[in-house]
């Protein structure tokens, strides 16, 4: 008879980054862990999957209650993997993270660690996403332990509507952290700006670059919040209807 429930854990920052072993160290503690991680980075995946090539999975470690795999596959790929392969049954939560850059505003489009949360959540699957403002490589977690804690077991405890996943992001360590903020996705957006350059043989080829611009004013919002120094939690879902204009938009 299961006693303990089963949390997947997955991210889009490999196996090595700090974020997945600090968050497969804290779910320990609420449950049993399979974590499955991305062979290499893969930021800015969004909701990818791989057709191309076959996916192949490796066992890394398998202990009482612990497994741990690595895979070739995009993050959405991997909790495909676990729902329809490397698992017996459904997880009953599914944590994604915790990345290393935020994930709040427009960036949950381009995610990898937001997609493969909503992945989770198309099936039914409670899940969340952790982010950390802060893209440095010696990038500080030490202190999203007891809030990562409280928000998961929360949702262990109380479930998710059919569909939701949470978007959850912490600013950067850099002073104490005021609490949780249940809030709505910032309007803001990336101005690109694409860095031409000359290879040896004359070819010319592009980075992308650019800034973050938010032009949104109102204080109730994702950004606004992390911006006072509290942890954002947006509850978010695949459905992309503009419903408002479902009865009004007409071709007649």
């Amino acid at each position: 008879m299961k006693t303990r429930p089963l949390i997947l854990v997955t991210n889009d920052d490999a196996a090595d980054a700090p974020g997945i072993k600090k968050l497969a160290g804290i779910m320990k503690k609420l449950g049993d862990v399979v974590v499955i991680s991305t062979e290499q980075p893969m930021s800015g995946m969004a909701h990818a999957v791989t057709v191309n090539v076959p996916l192949k999975p490796r066992l890394l470690v398998e202990e009482e209650g612990y497994r741990e795999y690595i895979s070739n596959g995009t993050p959405v790929d991997n909790v495909k993997l676990c729902k329809h392969t490397l698992l017996d049954s459904l997880p009953d939560l599914v944590v994604s993270g915790i990345n290393h850059g935020s994930n709040a505003s427009i960036n949950i489009i381009y995610s990898g660690t937001m997609g493969a949360a909503l992945e989770a959540a198309i099936d039914g699957i409670p899940s969340i996403g952790f982010s950390l403002s802060d893209y440095s490589v010696g990038a500080d977690f030490s202190h999203v332990d007891d809030y990562v804690e409280k928000i998961t077991r929360k949702v262990l405890e109380d479930g998710l509507p059919e569909g939701i996943s949470l978007n959850v992001n912490f600013p950067k360590n850099d002073k104490p952290l005021k609490g949780i903020k249940v809030c709505r996705q910032a309007k803001a957006r990336w101005v690109e700006d694409f860095e031409k350059r000359v290879d040896p043989f004359g070819r010319t080829y592009y980075w992308l670059g650019g800034h973050f611009a938010n032009g949104d004013t109102r204080e109730d919002t994702d950004e606004y919040f992390l911006a006072k120094g509290y942890v954002s939690v947006v509850p978010v879902q695949i459905d992309f209807t503009a419903h408002h204009l479902v009865d009004t938009l007409s071709f007649d």
